[in-house]
């Protein structure tokens, strides 16, 4: 099949690669989400429950809860933190130069096998930083839970 026929197979893989891109956008924004809602809820815990048990002095409890806010704390500014290597959308400079005005422009099927192909890559480089970004936010769920068992122990031992 030449460049210059339409490919409707080729037309659909973009389209798929495309929606993968933005479901893994929409991911990364909803990850963004849950960090806001742990900075909300971890306040709240640790206003709520801090204080009653920091009424009594300082324990041992009391210092591993504070440790373990801090600690969350760190893992949520490492969750918001703007990541720049995320490859969300191409540059059009980019794509004028090696789909349209370079020294031989292609048809719009090998511009979009070419661009189904990248979007894999892309996706594959934005995965790792993803990863990365979930395991952080199950940890410091973790904590959070802690966090919240070390303040009752606190409060018990009081």
């Amino acid at each position: 099949m030449s460049d210059a026929e339409d490919d409707p197979r080729l037309s659909f893989v973009y389209a798929e690669a495309v929606r993968g891109l933005t479901q893994q956008q929409t991911l990364v924004e909803g990850m963004n989400m849950r960090a806001g809602s742990l900075i909300f809820a971890t306040a709240f815990v640790n206003s709520l429950l801090g204080n009653r048990a920091l009424s009594d002095g300082l324990g041992a409890f009391d210092w591993l809860a504070m440790a373990m806010l801090f600690t969350i704390g760190g893992l949520v500014v490492c969750m918001v933190w703007p990541y720049d290597q995320y490859k969300f959308r191409f540059a059009p400079s980019t794509l004028l130069n090696q789909y349209a005005e370079g020294k031989t422009p292609v048809g719009l099927p090998a511009m979009h096998r070419a661009l189904a192909l990248r979007i894999e890559a892309d996706m594959a480089e934005n995965w790792t930083i993803i990863q990365r970004l979930r395991m952080t936010l199950q940890i410091a769920l973790i904590l959070l839970l802690l966090n919240i068992a070390t303040w009752m122990l606190a409060i018990g031992w009081a």
